[in-house]
């Protein structure tokens, strides 16, 4: 074999060498590629929101809050006019006036001039009373003498007997005129009036609520009425949303409880927020019933599987952070 023909036998085996090294890269290559893709969980930022009503039916006088306000606890949010709550307020404390002078009266008892009758009327009576006594006494005697007949006697005993009667008749009168009223009079007048107190505090504590305010911080989400609508009791009015009380919510399959118990940390990212990483802690996990089963698909060798849902709280506080947000945690 000449020297041309080894040349070119080694230009042959060369050759195959850089085939075969260059099949076994594009192997290696092709096999870290055909790795299979990390598996993740999207979850989602929700918070707690809280609706602002009233027990006032009326109309919307005003407006002081818009969509996209930030609020505190107490803050004004609305005004509701009801011109029939302000109506039942003057019937209400016009029922108390009425009441209190019944009341008043009662306590006061019966006025002077009356005593003072009743006192007259019962002085006369015993007067009369001790004149029929003494016209009795006489006859009496003149009776016992057989100068008078016995139904002379008995007319004389009989006025007398009247005229005692009289008298203590008008002694009662004078008595009830000192004593006033009853006392079931008295206590019956004072339920009246405490009555009609509650009835104007129930007017007046709906009138309080004609200023509905926030019950918490948050930002105003919703505003539902307009200005000059009419709105019934309960009808909701605005909604605030708690961001400081924001948590994330994953639905995931019963075989991934094991790696998320409670109090667990795990490491979340929000695309919204320029795929921030943050840490998660799971507070909440339960199961989602049996409408979310996972049902087998082969009657051997598989299990039906529950979805659970879990809820976790940031563990430091993430700036803009918003409900709607999506979370992806990795498996």
């Amino acid at each position: 074999m000449n020297e041309t023909e080894k040349c070119e036998k080694r230009s042959v085996y060369a050759g195959l060498g850089i085939f075969i090294i260059a099949g076994a890269v594009l192997a290696i290559v092709g096999f870290l590629m055909l790795r299979p893709a990390d598996d993740y969980y999207q979850g989602q930022v929700e918070a707690t929101s809280v609706r602002v009503s009233g027990k006032l039916p009326g109309r919307v006088a005003e407006l002081y809050v818009e969509e996209g306000d930030k609020v505190q606890a107490g803050d004004t949010i609305a005004k509701i006019y009801s011109s029939t709550a302000d109506a039942k307020l003057i019937q209400a404390e016009a029922m108390q006036s009425a009441a209190q002078s019944q009341r008043e009266k009662a306590d006061a008892g019966a006025r002077s001039q009356v005593i003072t009758a009743a006192q007259s009327l019962w002085q006369q009576a015993m007067a009369a009373e001790e004149i029929h006594r003494k016209t009795y006494e006489r006859v009496e005697k003149l009776f016992k003498q057989e100068v008078v007949s016995e139904q002379k006697r008995d007319e004389a005993l009989a006025a007398y007997n009247a005229a005692k009667a009289a008298a203590r008749a008008a002694k009662s009168q004078y008595d009830m005129a000192v004593e006033g009223a009853q006392r079931e009079d008295r206590a019956s007048a004072a339920s009246m009036e405490r009555a009609a107190q509650g009835t104007v505090a129930e007017v007046m504590s709906m009138l309080e609520d004609s200023y509905l305010l926030a019950p918490c911080d948050g930002e105003i989400t919703s505003v539902y009425p307009e200005i000059g609508e009419l709105v019934g009791t309960g009808a909701p009015i605005a909604e605030i949303t708690r961001l400081d009380e924001a948590w994330i919510t994953f639905n995931v399959r019963e075989e991934s409880l094991a790696d998320l118990p409670m109090g667990t940390v795990v490491d979340v990212m929000v695309p919204a927020l320029n795929e921030m990483q943050t840490s998660a802690q799971v507070y909440y996990v339960r199961d989602m019933g049996s409408y979310a089963v996972w049902a087998a698909t082969k009657s051997i060798g598989q299990y039906d599987s529950k979805t659970f849902r879990i809820k976790m709280r940031p563990v430091k506080p993430v700036e803009n952070l918003r409900p709607g947000m999506s979370v992806i945690m990795k498996k």
